[in-house]
């Protein structure tokens, strides 16, 4: 059993954030969780699958982040607690429907989680979705600790049901993926009942039908109105510090983790005060005021974007005549970075020097030193794919064939382990990168340009995920205006950037029921496209199919490589081959483009043997696929069954 139900009322336990927001969910009752996953959001999700059959609740990993926000509202809709999960790329797929959802509101306390990435450690972008509480006008919290994190969570769906609209509750890397102690409440005992009530009047929000209308804007902002009137009040906003501080710090999220770190470690807690603030969309205007009148001087912190930093700053300048004039310090005056993550370093230093405390976090000599350490002595290493991965073997043989077919072809590359292809480990295939499934848009409006003159092939990748999640309308769109290109599926069986979440092309789902898996190619084949499938370690067959296809110019088609990621649990430490290097027949630096092996195909478990000038098979690492053998044209690479 899971902490996350076993856990004891009124005992601590240390918890990831993302933990707390699921015991928090708990606590609150909720009946009915979705989301798609991706870092660092996922173990939300992943937690409520653990024990969703003990709870009694229903989780899932939606197609996309837009449907995972639906199967949430729709349980809303019928009176239950729910919860939408994602991270911060995903409330861009999903701001369609919330957009309408936030005029239609909510009945069951519906929350969505988002879960951000600044510094974009695992993201193509580090995007701020709260600017999308304020553009949809629905309120928005950011947990300032672990224990917040559970509390607040919980809070969120009674709120939810009070306003009866969806509340927003924001993490960041730093809260999500590290841990604290939290204090456990009680878990509800409760059976529930899902109806959906639709014959009361059109704008009965309790028994009406739920359709996005214009006339629903009135009652949203009345709903705001009230959001910003619980606010005032809300435990959530706290303030540590003096009645008069020299300096007025106003933080949010991690931010309040930083600042508390700074003040302890300058010893300035007589000098400076601290508000932290939970509620940071609409920001409660009299709990401002109370706090802008402590100073003249004012310090906002948070990470990425100037959201904050902007909101209190219309509010001051609406109330200068109360509260006068103030001096406002943060990203805009340039003490924040407005990218990348903040640091309890990157806080001191900034107080520090508007203090003058003449105090440096860490000496430039020493972090020089450091930089040239870490550059002289670290080994070389790239970002490459993994031993035995699939899309390895996939790219060699789509860059064969584009070099082969000699017309400047080239890929729409996507988002995923995939994206590798557009560095040289994935021989610089891919030309494009941009949102999930735009790989095979951007290539069907590539494909629209053979009228002025665009000869050249053109290719899109994409993810059995992301085939899903969003490459589906843009083949739809492509069949249907016969666009001249090829879509690659890299069906490696599982979410695997993230984690082998389930996805509808498997036979399992999140709460490991099984289910119908639906087969790509014949989805694919409906639409209307020519389909291939191949498997990707035969390089031979594959880099034909691709030449053929390319030559093929009467619409669209559809390659789909198929063969399972080797990290996933099937193939995890299953190796098909014993490799071997014939040292006698390797020849070194007079094989190909110098080196073949271990300088262009790259496998992490192929090594160069400086001293005796041959390749190595790198047994602890080598995945055993077999793949090396065929690149090599000497045959010193030897494949034995294993």
């Amino acid at each position: 059993m899971s902490v996350m139900l076993d856990g004891k009322e009124g005992m601590e336990y240390m918890v990831m954030g993302n933990e707390a927001i699921v015991r928090g969910a708990l606590e609150a009752g909720l009946k009915v969780a979705s989301g798609y996953p991706g870092t660092p959001s996922s173990e939300i999700i992943e937690r409520l699958s653990d024990v969703a059959k003990d709870a009694g609740i229903y989780v899932e990993w939606s197609v996309n982040e837009k449907v995972a926000a639906e199967v949430a509202a729709a349980a809303s809709f019928a009176q239950l607690r729910s919860l939408a999960s994602m991270k911060q790329v995903g409330v861009n797929v999903a701001s369609d429907f919330l957009l309408h959802l936030a005029i239609t509101g909510t009945r069951g306390g519906m929350v969505l989680v988002t879960c951000e990435d600044p510094a974009a450690h695992s993201s193509s972008n580090e995007g701020d979705s709260r600017g999308y509480a304020r553009m949809m006008e629905f309120p928005l919290l950011e947990p300032g600790d672990f224990q917040e994190a559970k509390d607040m969570t919980k809070w969120a769906f009674e709120f939810s049901e009070e306003i009866g609209n969806l509340v927003m509750v924001r993490s960041v890397t730093r809260l999500s993926h590290a841990s604290g102690n939290v204090k456990f409440g009680p878990l509800p005992r409760t059976e529930a009942q899902a109806e959906y009530r639709f014959s009361g009047a059109f704008l009965d929000p309790v028994a009406g039908p739920m359709i996005s209308t214009g006339f629903g804007h009135r009652i949203q902002q009345e709903k705001l109105k009230k959001v910003r009137e619980i606010f005032e009040d809300s435990p959530f906003n706290t303030y540590q510090g003096p009645d008069e501080p020299e300096l007025l710090i106003i933080t949010c999220s991690v931010g309040n983790l930083y600042c508390k770190e700074a003040i302890k470690a300058l010893g300035i807690e007589d000098r400076v005060g601290l508000l932290k603030m939970g509620t940071t969309w609409p920001l409660p205007p009299n709990l401002i005021k109370k706090y802008l009148l402590m100073t003249d001087e004012i310090l906002i912190i948070e990470e990425i974007l100037p959201f904050l930093e902007d909101n209190v700053k219309v509010l001051a300048a609406e109330m200068v005549q109360e509260i006068g004039a103030k001096k406002f310090y943060g990203k805009h005056a340039g003490q924040i970075p407005s990218f990348g993550e903040l640091s309890a370093d990157l806080v001191i230093q900034s107080l520090a020097d508007l203090l003058d405390l003449g105090y440096e976090t860490v000496a430039q000599e020493y972090t020089d030193k450091a930089s040239a350490a870490a550059f002289a002595r670290a080994p070389q290493r790239e970002l490459t794919f993994c031993p035995g991965c699939p899309h390895r073997a996939s790219f060699w043989a789509i860059h064969n064939a584009l070099e082969l077919d000699g017309r400047q072809g080239f890929v729409c590359g996507d988002i995923g382990c995939y994206s590798l292809a557009a560095l040289p480990t994935g021989f610089s295939t891919a030309k494009t990168g941009h949102a999930m499934g735009s790989g095979a848009g951007v290539a069907s409006g590539f494909a629209k340009l053979r009228q002025f003159g665009m000869d050249q092939p053109v290719l899109a990748v994409c993810g059995d995920s992301t085939f899903f999640h969003a490459a589906i309308p843009a083949l739809v769109n492509a069949v249907h205006h016969q666009a001249d290109f090829t879509l690659i599926v890299l069906d490696n069986s599982g979410t695997a950037m993230t984690g082998f979440q389930s996805h509808p092309g498997l036979n399992i789902n999140a709460m490991k029921d099984e289910v119908p898996a639906l087969d790509i190619p014949a989805i694919c084949q409906a639409m209307g496209a020519r389909v291939e499938v191949r498997d990707p370690f035969d390089l031979e067959e594959t880099q034909k199919t691709l030449n053929e296809l390319m030559e093929y110019t009467e619409g669209t088609k559809v390659l789909v490589l198929k063969q399972a990621c080797a990290l996933s649990p099937e193939k995890k430490r299953v190796k098909s081959y014993n490799m071997q290097i014939n040292e006698e027949n390797c020849i070194g630096q007079d094989c190909g483009c110098n080196r073949l092996c271990t300088r262009i195909f790259r496998c992490p478990g192929l090594i160069w043997d400086e001293v005796k000038k041959v390749a190595r098979i790198d047994e602890v690492i080598c995945a055993g696929c077999g793949v090396c053998a065929d690149i090599c044209p000497a045959g010193a690479i030897v494949r034995e069954e294993a």
